[in-house]
């Protein structure tokens, strides 16, 4: 994207719990001269933000709405159910799907898990939002299934999660407009897939050098030309033909 002082700038949009700082970090640290904006944007408004061309690109979970966008899939996160620090799904490391049969769990509008409904009894309503659903299992009204960042950006002293096998896992992907692939867009994408800084992905080619003349002495075996004209002694010096041996005397 273009400031309004026409300089280059690149907008990145990012959904809750995911953390873009160290990608951030990284652009800074090698492109000090184009700024980079960060901007939170809920689950819904995610991909609309990159169609209207407000931002250049966004942090989502996978599945969305992909047509006319490229998604690359960064990272899988674990998946875990919150629970009051009572509970008894502390006592274990790991929660199954049959731990949860006989309690009822919240499932928010604005879930990001790819399922139709959460395992055990469904609540009679759905919650806006998964922060309203974070406040219903602190009041004990039922538990939360959601990805682990989620579970810690709404941290509270009297709740804890553990990982949850046999559910949906969310995957954090970063997408962009299939047509928009800029070179400030590529240098992001190096970034995020942890490419160096001496990557020549995305970079013009270098010209090609012109083949240099081999020195003499490289190793090769030289080639020796006859000379054209003149008759070609021996290098002894002696006549071609001529027989060695003792000199005669004269008399």
């Amino acid at each position: 994207m273009t400031g309004s002082d026409g300089q280059p700038s690149f907008t990145l949009a990012y959904v809750p719990g995911v953390t873009p700082g160290k990608w951030a970090r990284t652009w800074h640290e090698r492109s000090p001269e184009v700024p980079l904006h960060l901007v939170q944007v809920t689950a819904a408004e995610a991909v609309g933000l990159v169609r209207a061309g407000d931002a250049d690109a966004v942090l989502l979970r996978l599945p969305t709405d992909r047509e006319g966008l490229h998604a690359i899939p960064l990272y899988t996160e674990t998946t875990v159910v919150v629970v009051p620090k009572d509970h008894v799904a502390t006592t274990v490391e790991e929660v199954s799907v049959d731990d949860l049969a006989d309690e009822l769990v919240l499932h928010p509008l604005d879930d990001t898990l790819d399922w139709e409904r959460p395992p055990g009894r469904p609540a009679m309503e759905r919650p806006a939002t998964t922060a309203d659903a974070i406040q219903l299992v602190a009041a004990g009204v039922g538990l939360l299934i959601v990805p682990q960042s989620l579970a810690r950006l709404h941290h509270r002293r009297d709740l804890t999660y553990r990982p949850i096998a046999g559910v949906p896992q969310s995957r954090v992907a970063l997408s962009w407009l299939e047509d928009e692939t800029t070179d400030l867009m590529e240098q992001f994408i190096g970034i995020v897939r942890g490419r160096t800084v001496n990557s020549t992905r995305g970079r013009p080619p270098a010209p090609a050098q012109a083949k240099r003349k081999r020195p003499e002495g490289d190793g090769k075996k030289a080639t020796t030309r006859k000379p054209t004209g003149g008759n070609r002694q021996p290098r002894s010096g002696a006549p071609k033909g001529a027989k060695r041996g003792k000199p005669r005397r004269r008399s």
